[in-house]
């Protein structure tokens, strides 16, 4: 029997995408995904914890965030798998741990100049790409 690595995320873009073409015209696409939870203290205080997530997308799905023109701020839904990797930089081992998107769905933009305060469109003709993907270099 073999294991399960599954994620799915629910966030918004840290930053725009960076897009970049491998040996091959192979199409890889990187950001940052915040995801927020939010709590009640012990206190009674509403709380928030946010987490950081390096999203990396290759081929046709890096392709499809392109014409989408996926931005900092927008709210999308990945699926995907853990991967870490680690190299040596200076003497020093490094580690990082990514998403690997399988899949991904646009739920909205945030609006520009909203400062942040989550008003999102919501419209009915949310983009899905689902499994472009492909084979994974590695």
């Amino acid at each position: 029997m073999s294991g399960v690595n599954k994620v799915f995320l629910i966030g918004n873009l840290g930053k725009d995408p960076e897009f970049r073409h491998m040996e091959g015209g192979v199409m890889v696409a990187k950001f940052p995904l915040a995801t927020t939870e939010y709590f009640k203290n012990k206190d009674g205080q509403r709380q928030d914890q946010t987490e950081w997530h390096n999203i990396v997308l290759w081929r046709g799905l890096a392709e499809a965030a392109e014409k989408l023109q996926l931005r900092k701020g927008h709210m999308v839904f990945i699926e995907g798998k853990l991967r870490t990797r680690n190299w040596e930089k200076d003497g020093i081992k490094r580690y990082a741990t990514e998403i690997i998107a399988e899949n991904m769905t646009m739920l909205s933009k945030r609006e520009p100049g909203n400062g942040g305060n989550g008003d999102h469109d919501h419209g009915h003709d949310t983009p899905h790409i689902g499994d472009m993907g492909g084979d994974l270099p590695f």
